[in-house]
């Protein structure tokens, strides 16, 4: 599992901070490595893939924060665009470029967000499928972690996907307490371990 540092002035990230709650423990059978990568295009995708070269994972769930959301927002789909609406944390601010060049349009996450939404939802979490991760650097390791799991040889079995948290109370509202942001993550995590079919359910969206 991955999260980001703090970027756009924020004094924290609760991505980073719920994902750090977990390392080390087990889930499902497996154990659970957390890392925290940077706010920087390019620079975050290369830490990225150093670590799963690294450990070899059979799940990689990564994390990011969108203010303004209020739910735990299952990632469904990443674009192959990067259109910065504020600098990155080496004030790099990139518009209209590909993660990719010559990439497919768009990768669909391999986790079962549908059951993991269910599930969330169960424990009285607040969670939805969101069918936008943005065009910032979320989108960009979201897009680059699918493109590497179908491109490179002996990844195709590897399931990954992102999820985006909201803000702390303390960063403004909408927003969760860090405890509710670390269960719903071990909850979703357990249930993309356990899940190998997804649920065929509505979690579309009207706008």
């Amino acid at each position: 599992m991955t999260g980001f540092d703090a970027f756009g002035g924020q004094a924290l990230n609760p991505s980073w901070l719920a994902v750090q709650a977990l390392h080390g423990r087990r889930i499902a059978g497996h154990r659970i490595v957390s890392a925290r990568i940077p706010t920087v295009f390019g620079t975050a995708l290369e830490h990225l893939q150093t670590l799963m070269m690294a450990h070899r994972p059979t799940l990689v769930v990564c994390v990011g924060q969108a203010g303004g959301r209020a739910a735990l927002s299952l990632e469904r789909v990443a674009i192959n665009l990067i259109d910065a609406r504020i600098a990155d944390n080496a004030l790099a601010q990139p518009v209209d470029e590909p993660v990719v060049a010559g990439g497919p349009a768009a990768y669909f996450s391999t986790l079962p967000v549908k059951a993991m939404r269910v599930a969330l939802q169960r424990q009285g979490l607040a969670a939805e499928v969101s069918q936008t991760a943005g065009t910032f650097v979320c989108n960009q390791v979201f897009y680059g972690l699918m493109h590497f799991l179908a491109t490179q040889r002996g990844w195709r079995r590897v399931r990954g996907g992102f999820i985006h948290v909201p803000w702390l109370p303390e960063q403004g509202t909408p927003s969760m307490p860090l405890e509710g942001i670390v269960h719903g993550l071990r909850l979703a995590v357990r249930v993309a371990l356990t899940t190998s079919q997804d649920l065929r359910i509505a979690a579309g969206q009207t706008h």
